[in-house]
């Protein structure tokens, strides 16, 4: 059975004719990424090409996305401030300040 050759001008967006409505800026790790209107902040780190953002406590192995619907955790990030955000839940917003999660989040609850 042959496959036919892909076609680099049919994206899932262009299939469904989505055109965001909005781009913005958030920083990631001090680093300014593109977001488009309706992006989770998982989406924005995916197609920056960002794969792991978070530091498990004990041996400090890197994760990101897994499940992609907030059931599994490894997905946290720290948005404006805010530890333990699920980054593929959290929605995008122009400005936001997303930094790799390491451990618990908390300093004073590192074990």
């Amino acid at each position: 059975m042959t496959h036919p050759t892909p076609r680099p001008d049919r994206t899932p967006r262009t299939l469904v004719g989505g055109h965001p409505d909005a781009t913005y800026t958030l920083r990631f790790d001090g680093r300014d990424l593109t977001a488009h209107a309706g992006q989770s902040i998982a989406a924005v780190l995916w197609s920056a090409g960002i794969l792991a953002w978070r530091t498990t406590r004990q041996s400090g192995t890197p994760r990101g996305a897994f499940c992609g619907i907030g059931s599994c955790y490894d997905c946290l990030v720290t948005v404006n401030g805010r530890p333990n955000q699920r980054a593929c839940l959290v929605p995008a917003q122009p400005g936001d300040t997303v930094t790799t999660q390491e451990g618990t989040g908390r300093a004073d609850l590192a074990v």
